[in-house]
């Protein structure tokens, strides 16, 4: 498996001392926020990790190689080129077939952390089942990859676009545990609430990677959803949100607007009819996600 993993010598030096590592996405750097937000966001990120004493591996495919770690010309090629492919599970082979640039979705990173031994990952929102999706049948391979890929998935819930309560529901089927951190309500992204409770609420990083221990030593793989509110000076309230969602919903069916169009359409309509609010947002929730998912994989790596 190694020829098709590359390691900047940072992450090679943490996997072959047993440090702390972080995976993280690189498809919020090339999709999901504008430039020069979206650099400026992916080295603030890797710097908080190293602050919690973990090493970050932003991930990404690249001249047909798995990249587990980025350096920082990498990283700007992800955040200003235009030609960058979005990969989830079935895009892989593809991708790297063809020496094309990937960058990867939070099923993909999941993969190929995994590959790379990291067990932690820390990104904005996980994806789901969308609104409609008893009749569209649009379910995030997110999902399905949190029901078979032993990663922990530090998030601010899933994006508020989505169903959530179908989202939870499918989670349970697959049995996936959904770890409220400091919360037992969970979190729909741009809020700290939404209609939902976790499955169970853990206050302290040490609590979240025991769980992890305890799930993956009794060989119950797949992933676990840590959901971490977004900090309160930062959220949105949930029906200001939901109503903003709703408009940004019946102009993207107005449009015509189908399947993978659909989150890029509504997040940049959400963050028109939001005045550049939910950009923040997402950028202080992100910000916190990384803060937790280095503090739960060094509390990980000690055990």
């Amino acid at each position: 498996m190694n020829q098709y993993l590359s390691f900047t010598e940072e992450v090679k030096h943490a996997i072959e001392n047993d440090l702390p590592i972080v995976a993280l996405e690189t498809t919020i750097i090339s999709h999901g926020m504008p430039y020069p937000d979206n650099i400026q966001m992916a080295q603030k990120v890797e710097q908080i990790i190293r602050d919690q004493g973990a090493v970050p591996a932003t991930i990404g495919i690249m001249d047909g190689k798995i990249k587990i770690g980025l350096n920082e010309e990498e990283l700007e090629i992800f955040a200003t080129r235009d030609d960058v492919q979005k990969v989830s599970r079935r895009d892989f082979p593809y991708v790297l077939s063809t020496g094309q640039i990937g960058a990867t979705t939070v099923a993909a990173t999941m993969i190929a952390a995994e590959l790379a031994g990291i067990k932690v990952f820390a990104t904005g929102g996980i994806g789901g089942v969308h609104r409609e999706g008893e009749m569209t049948w649009d379910v995030s391979a997110d999902l399905q990859e949190l029901a078979q890929t032993s990663v922990a998935v530090v998030c601010a819930g899933a994006k508020s676009i989505l169903d959530i309560g179908r989202t939870l529901e499918y989670l349970e089927t697959h049995g996936v545990p959904v770890v409220g951190y400091q919360t037992e309500t969970f979190p729909s992204f741009y809020s700290r609430e939404s209609e939902f409770n976790v499955d169970f609420g853990l206050n302290k990083p040490e609590d979240v990677a025991s769980l992890m221990d305890k799930k993956w030593a009794l060989g119950l793989n797949g992933g676990l959803v840590v959901a971490n509110p977004v900090p309160k000076e930062s959220a949105i309230d949930y029906d200001q949100i939901e109503n903003v969602i709703q408009q940004a919903l019946k102009e993207a069916k107005e449009n015509g607007i189908r399947g993978k169009e659909v989150t890029p359409f509504i997040l940049d309509k959400v963050k028109t009819l939001t005045e550049g609010k939910s950009l923040e947002t997402n950028l202080a929730l992100v910000y916190h996600n990384a803060e937790v998912a280095g503090k739960i994989a060094k509390s990980y790596q000690v055990l």
